[in-house]
């Protein structure tokens, strides 16, 4: 395997240049950046991440924490954060909480052991928030926290406006004329706990009489399609069913669609259903789902970017920033039938 002695001799210049060009911690010509950048390509040389990381003091490593890979929203947001950080030099380690607040706490405390430079926590546990257990630990490494309100959390967070975007979809069915909507959410998360407390507001400012909230389980898990529509189903038997449905995410949202296919319910000529983060599924159901979009993307793109500049620039860059939301329209919904 070739070394950085051979990549020096074949650009002709020292090794000190070539672990500058490297390391880029000092200005180098753009004419010697290329020769250096041409003999390493030549040479396939592969730099010791280990060895650099004890002279630069830095892993060139972010930690991710999500908690569960089964709904997309986390992983596209985790792809645009690798993207991002790849483009600076950076590579990520991935970790999946599964939504246990014990388990989150070990992973943070095993990515610290590895020397990251700084880590990014999406929707972390209720818990471990209440108990402010990551202020400390933004003031001794940079730290991004992903989520739909973050309270109690001092350090820099990238926040997506999940009140405006539940309003905006009960406004959708109340104009649409249902009055009697369901609500289906999972356990412990703030995510859903902002979406309970906009259906309550919105059934007692438009005094509906009508109110079902329907429990989950952990929201994020690949069972939660099967558990949503075993409640729905029953939900649906009631003599007294709604006639449209809320999902806090597009994994329900599919769930309580299966139960109506089940149960030979016709969406939406019979019930209205509404996803929430616009993920993938939501384009490949029959009818496709309405939902509301969060901007992964967007949101993975701007932690990373924050993230970054906290490594660089330290407290001085703390930042809270709340992204839009919107609520894409598909066939899943109708008017409801009086």
């Amino acid at each position: 395997m070739a070394n950085i002695n051979d990549v020096a001799k074949e650009a002709g210049v020292s090794i000190t240049t070539v672990s500058r060009v490297l390391n880029n911690n000092y200005p180098v010509k753009e004419e010697t950046r290329i020769k250096i950048e041409k003999a390493i390509e030549k040479l396939n040389y592969k730099p010791n991440t280990m060895a650099r990381s004890l002279i630069t003091k830095k892993s060139s490593m972010i930690g991710v924490i999500v908690p569960g890979i089964t709904n997309l929203f986390f992983p596209t947001i985790v792809e645009a954060i690798e993207e991002f950080v790849n483009k600076k030099g950076y590579s990520i380690a991935l970790s999946n909480t599964e939504g246990d607040p014990k388990k989150e706490l070990k992973l943070v405390e095993e990515l610290i052991g590895r020397q990251v430079d700084g880590i990014i926590l999406i929707d972390p546990t209720m818990e471990n928030l209440h108990k402010r257990c990551y202020n400390e630990l933004s003031k001794s490494i940079p730290t991004i926290i992903v989520n739909g309100s973050p309270e109690g959390y001092k350090g820099s967070f990238v926040c997506y406006d999940e009140e405006v975007g539940t309003q905006e979809a009960f406004d959708y069915l109340l104009e649409l004329g249902h009055e009697k909507i369901a609500l289906i959410r999972g356990h412990k998360s703030f995510s859903y706990d902002i979406k309970e407390k906009i259906y309550k507001n919105v059934l007692k400012n438009n005094k509906l009489s009508y109110e079902k909230i329907i429990d989950a389980g952990k929201g994020n898990s690949s069972e939660v399609i099967e558990r949503t529509q075993i409640v729905v189903e029953q939900l649906l038997q009631k003599e007294e069913r709604p006639t449209a449905i809320f999902a806090c995410n597009d994994l329900m949202a599919v769930g309580a669609l299966n139960a109506c296919i089940d149960l030979g319910i016709k969406v939406p000529k019979d019930i209205s259903i509404i996803g929430f983060d616009n993920t993938i599924l939501a384009e490949v159901t029959h009818p496709k789902l309405t939902s509301v979009d969060l901007n992964m993307k967007e949101i993975g793109y701007r932690a990373a970017l924050e993230l970054l500049e906290l490594i660089e620039e330290g407290e001085k860059s703390r930042k809270k920033l709340i992204l839009d939301t919107k609520l894409v329209i598909r066939g899943s919904c109708a008017p409801a039938i009086k």
